[in-house]
């Protein structure tokens, strides 16, 4: 059952969540009235929808507040819902992130942490990005659940089955999708390395699943969807490439590169990463993971590519997707001869 943003806005919600919300409501004394809620919807999501549920309480300038996700059209082609439940609870149980406080059909209610969410200006902020690069390091040496395994390019090659099944013959055509199963094949092969760190990785750290608590000067990362076994330096790649992103400004579908980190930037987060754990780095240790980091930007592309054809033919959310995939994809044919030279079978241009 998919459920519109303006039900929610005029308070028309399904049985089963209100029932959640008032049981959520209930343990607080300070809410009379557990079924006088008010929702607000907060802007910057482009896989879920996401509102703030309120309750005013006895002292008129305080309110509760909790998380509410609805899930959006389609989005379990890309992961699957009850592996992320699993994950989120985990993460939960080891002090990442909010807490789960119910499920339903089409979402779940989750603990409104009361942090501040970053903005893009945020990420270039030497301070915080240094916390970010900390907190990423903390993050990569959770022991979760599941196999060690790398997921990215299994991930890689399954949206792109989907997408081609989903995308019209001229897309297919225009997005060049028919190269795409050797290009990923040799681009594993290329910057896949024995020695690689594989970590418990977030998979998409941009800006609005970061958030800070101002007073204490640390960060939570939120939003698991996405989060599997990976090369560590494929998280740091990610992370990079989320820089370019805006996606509250007017044209939130636009990537402006030029905001991409410059090479001193980058040296001086991987530094802080690597050194958070307790140990001083060596100038060579740094130095190859920028490096590698670089490379496995290229398999960013690929898979947020990806997944903006796939979003643009299920998702209903007021976004550009095929524009993104678009600007995804040329990137990756501008930044390949760059980090890995001719060696691989070239990727066609891809119009603009």
């Amino acid at each position: 059952m998919a459920i519109e943003t303006k039900e929610f806005l005029n308070g028309s919600l399904p049985e089963e969540l209100m029932q959640i919300l008032v049981t959520v409501a209930s343990t607080w004394e300070d809410v009379d009235n557990p079924s006088e809620i008010q929702v607000t919807a907060l802007s910057g999501a482009m896989t879920n929808q996401v509102f703030q549920i309120t309750w005013p309480t006895e002292n008129l300038d305080l309110h509760r507040k909790v998380l509410l996700r609805i899930y959006g059209d389609g989005v379990d082609i890309f992961f699957n819902r009850d592996d992320e439940i699993r994950t989120f609870e985990c993460l939960s149980h080891h002090g990442q992130g909010p807490r789960l406080l119910g499920r339903f059909a089409d979402g779940r209610v989750e603990e409104f942490i009361h942090a501040r969410t970053l903005s893009a200006d945020d990420l270039r902020d030497p301070e915080i990005s240094s916390l970010i690069a900390a907190k990423m390091r903390e993050f990569h040496s959770l022991d979760m659940p599941g196999a060690r395994v790398v997921l990215l390019w299994s991930r890689v090659r399954r949206w792109l089955r989907k997408a081609k099944n989903l995308c019209s013959p001229s897309d297919i055509k225009e997005f060049k999708l028919d190269s795409l199963d050797n290009e990923i094949q040799l681009l594993e092969k290329a910057i896949t390395r024995d020695d690689q760190e594989v970590g418990f990785c977030h998979n998409d750290l941009q800006y609005g699943n970061i958030m800070m608590d101002e007073e204490a000067k640390s960060i939570i990362l939120i939003d698991y969807e996405y989060s599997s076994y990976n090369p560590v330096a494929y998280d740091l790649a990610n992370h990079f490439c989320e820089m370019a992103a805006n996606y509250h400004s007017d044209m939130p579908h636009i990537l402006d590169y030029s905001k991409y980190p410059d090479e001193e930037e980058r040296r001086r987060f991987v530094h802080t990463y690597l050194s958070s754990s307790g140990e001083e780095p060596s100038d060579s240790e740094v130095e190859d993971l920028v490096q590698l980091v670089e490379k496995y930007s290229l398999a960013n592309h690929l898979f947020w590519g990806l997944w903006g054809l796939i979003s643009a033919n299920v998702n209903k959310i007021e976004f550009d997707y095929k524009e993104y995939a678009r600007q995804r994809f040329e990137q990756y044919r501008v930044k390949k001869p760059q980090l890995l030279g001719p060696s691989l079978v070239p990727l066609d241009d891809i119009e603009a």
